[in-house]
């Protein structure tokens, strides 16, 4: 229900995007960003605007090239997007945001139900998609074409 404290919970006119995250959010992703490695060079850029870059493009589905002047630039933030995705950075700040926001709302931190369709259960039956024709059929064609079975066809 939209309460006067919801409505100023929620408010994100102060900020400069909509996307950008409080300073509440930024307490919960900061420690989960790793620090630079001993030795190396140290950040040059602020690693808050780097998450909120990456969250203006993932909130409006904008074209790389089409990021704000004062974000930081697109090679920046796509360096930091394929760096945080390799080593996992990303994943552990959604797996830590999810079980947040579980917990927020008065449920277990990690889901302990699943639900299967029937049409799930079905293709597990058969095998998944291994088993439809179209394979069968590609996998018979290539061993009729090879070398191998044309050769070991003549031999016998």
């Amino acid at each position: 229900m939209w309460t006067i404290d919801n409505r100023n919970r929620y408010d994100r006119g102060k900020l400069r995007y909509p996307s950008d995250l409080t300073n509440e959010e930024w307490s919960y992703v900061k420690p989960l960003i790793r620090r630079t490695k001993r030795g190396g060079n140290r950040r040059h850029v602020d690693e808050r605007e780097i998450v909120n870059g990456l969250m203006y493009i993932l909130s409006t589905g904008c074209q790389w090239r089409a990021i704000p002047k004062d974000l930081p630039p697109r090679s920046t933030l796509y360096d930091y997007f394929d760096l945080w995705t390799w080593d996992g950075t990303l994943d552990r700040i959604h797996h830590a945001l999810y079980g947040l926001c579980r917990e927020q709302a008065g449920r277990a931190a990690q889901p302990t139900a699943a639900i299967i369709d029937s049409q799930s259960v079905k293709s597990a039956e058969k095998g998944g998609a291994r088993s439809t024709p179209q394979a069968m059929m590609r996998a018979r064609r290539s061993r009729a074409r090879s070398g191998m079975f044309s050769s070991t066809r003549k031999a016998c």
